[in-house]
């Protein structure tokens, strides 16, 4: 499913319009992205929660040669997903 199946998805299950739907999710992915940059987390309870991942900086290799080289820190986006979430998608 791709970003418009499922704004018709959303429309077609909510009865409110594709442009309605679409602002929704605009302005959840919006709002999810804001709060992941200012380093707080969003939890959905049963469904999961988004947040951040620090990764250290630490030294890889370079796969055509072999050389050390390194890699800086940074920070990843994350989503862990919720009991009933988990449970729904194995049929339980």
């Amino acid at each position: 499913m791709n970003k418009n199946e499922l704004i018709a998805a959303m429309s077609e299950k909510s009865g409110f319009t594709k442009k309605d739907a679409e602002k929704f999710l605009k302005t959840f992915e919006d709002v999810i992205v804001d709060e992941l940059v200012k380093g707080d987390k969003v939890q959905l309870v049963g469904f999961g929660t988004f947040d951040v991942a620090e990764r250290s900086a630490r030294e890889g290799r370079n796969p055509q040669t072999g050389d050390p080289m390194p890699i800086p820190a940074s920070k990843a986006p994350r989503f862990k997903v919720g009991k009933a979430f988990k449970d729904a998608v194995n049929g339980k």
